[in-house]
């Protein structure tokens, strides 16, 4: 019977029980693709990550329980974990062939910092079905990448959103993450994409490939500190070079090791 060695690390935490959960699960070859997305179903995580490794690059992929998707920051992160604190890796720098080109990740400290491909966020109306989809009254702004960013101006009610996930699923967007401007770190933010089979995502690290240059424009800075996150939260770091990528900073736990078997 085929065995399959998988981790699961909460990501952008410190300790176990926070950040956002994802499967690892390394590979010598890939496996059919049906295969990996059964796999991420029966994990039941938002995002569940498969490396192969090829020559000094690692090729990374990433499911959702529903769908293969472009790029995940958190399975990422977690994965990287794997390799740096499980698996041996003694280098500094991982390199990832992916979907959305080649990331690295280097160690920082008691951090990993993730380098990914900005992505600008495009102001948009306001449809007023996704007012009444997330249950708010107004909105200051909304933008669109993958993703749509809707703005509001009171953090206190980002914990207390309580979508109406059918009627999200209903926009043409990857998900929709609505984000604040805080008192304890420069911004929060919570996502949510129904239309990716994942209702909440506790810390999206690839939304804030856009959440990032959103809000370094609006404060005036290119380093920045964000938690996201309902009744589970997590806690980036996120920073603006200036050559066209943002580096996305956050610790990680393990929680659990085991073996799938095939």
């Amino acid at each position: 019977m085929p065995q399959l060695d998988l981790y699961q690390v909460d990501a952008f935490t410190a300790a176990p029980f926070g950040g956002n959960p994802a499967a690892v699960v390394p590979l010598d070859a890939w496996l059919p693709d049906a295969t990996l997305q059964r796999i991420a179903e029966e994990n039941n995580l938002s995002e569940t990550a498969y490396f192969v490794r090829q020559g000094d690059v690692y090729a990374l992929r990433w499911f959702t329980p529903a769908v293969e998707v472009d790029l995940c920051g958190h399975a990422t992160l977690a994965t990287a974990w794997v390799l740096f604190e499980q698996l041996g890796v003694k280098d500094d720098l991982l390199r990832f062939s992916t979907r959305s080109g080649e990331l690295q990740v280097r160690r920082a400290g008691k951090a990993l910092a993730m380098d990914f491909p900005v992505k600008q966020p495009v102001a948009e109306a306001i449809p007023a079905a996704l007012l009444q989809a997330l249950g708010l009254k107004d909105a200051r702004a909304l933008y669109r990448t993958d993703d749509y960013l809707l703005v509001i101006d009171d953090e206190t009610l980002i914990d207390g959103l309580k979508p109406d996930f059918s009627a999200l699923a209903a926009f043409d967007v990857r998900g929709v993450a609505v984000t604040a401007p805080s008192t304890r770190y420069d911004f929060v933010s919570r996502w949510f994409g129904p239309r990716v089979g994942v209702n909440e995502d506790p810390v999206t690290g690839s939304a804030h490939t856009s959440l990032t240059p959103y809000w370094a424009e609006r404060l005036g800075k290119t380093t920045l500190t964000a938690e996201q996150g309902g009744a589970r939260k997590g806690q980036l770091q996120c920073e603006l070079p200036g050559n066209g990528r943002v580096i996305i900073s956050g610790q990680a736990a393990l929680y659990l090791r085991g073996t799938i078997y095939l």
